[in-house]
């Protein structure tokens, strides 16, 4: 089955050529290897036609605060899993002794969160001054 004509008004049938310093194409070049580009050609189309380049930034520092926000959230929900567990175990028994004990344990368990939690908000800061620096509580 052969393709449709690619309407008059939308093909490119001109070819435009043009010369660029050494400065301007390294210039080119990275902006096309950080873009969804393929090719020079369609990246420097779009520079015509005024649109949007998108590029993509991988930042290599942020690789161990991303494994170790990864842990936590591992870690934290293992302990919300036990505290729901024992919250079970609670509301099963109406004898008022293991009650008190599946509360001491669920509180244990809770104070084990704590320092957790302050862990991840101390990351979440961190990544929030790197990445949003007009985000006001980055400042703080």
């Amino acid at each position: 089955m052969a393709r449709k004509k690619t309407p008059e008004e939308i093909a490119l049938v001109h070819r435009v050529e043009t010369r660029v310093t050494s400065a301007k194409f390294e210039e080119l070049q990275l902006l096309l290897c950080r873009s969804e580009h393929n090719e020079m050609a369609g990246l420097i189309r779009d520079i015509l036609h005024n649109r949007v380049i998108r590029t993509i930034t991988y930042d290599r520092s942020l690789d161990t605060v991303m494994e170790e926000l990864a842990a936590l959230r591992g870690e934290i929900r293992a302990i919300g899993v036990n505290i729901n567990q024992i919250t079970k175990h609670f509301n099963t028994y109406p004898e008022p002794q293991r009650k008190a004990f599946y509360a001491r344990t669920a509180l244990d368990r809770y104070e084990k969160i704590e320092p957790k939690i302050d862990r991840l908000l101390e990351l979440v800061t961190h990544i929030a001054k790197v990445w949003l620096p007009k985000y006001p509580a980055a400042g703080r």
